[in-house]
């Protein structure tokens, strides 16, 4: 995962003719929360459908747009980590408590 979202951080500066990952980081962090949402879409109906080998290609998709778009923000994966760090030993009941009121 870290390879990955160094090299996505890399393309934010490649020629986005001649990079998906460019291409897309150049239309906006609007576009990568758009194609993050399509492909969480898509992992769901394969969810639904049991099909195991097209959930875990479209969960790589997932996972690969989620870093698109947490980069299109400078979001980095050490910031994700360190969130989910400090979650680490609190009930997930108490965590969502606690976003919810405040």
């Amino acid at each position: 995962m870290h390879r990955l979202a160094a090299t996505i951080e890399a393309r934010k500066s490649a020629d986005p003719d001649g990079s998906w990952t460019a291409k897309l980081l150049a239309k906006g962090p609007e576009k990568c929360a758009e194609k993050f949402g399509e492909e969480a879409v898509e992992a769901i109906i394969e969810a639904v459908k049991g099909d195991r080998a097209r959930l875990t290609s479209e969960a790589a998709d997932v996972i690969f747009h989620l870093l698109v778009m947490l980069a299109a923000r400078d979001v980095t994966l050490a910031d994700v980590e360190a969130e989910l760090a400090r979650r680490e030993g609190v009930s997930g009941l108490a965590e969502k408590a606690a976003r919810d009121t405040g």
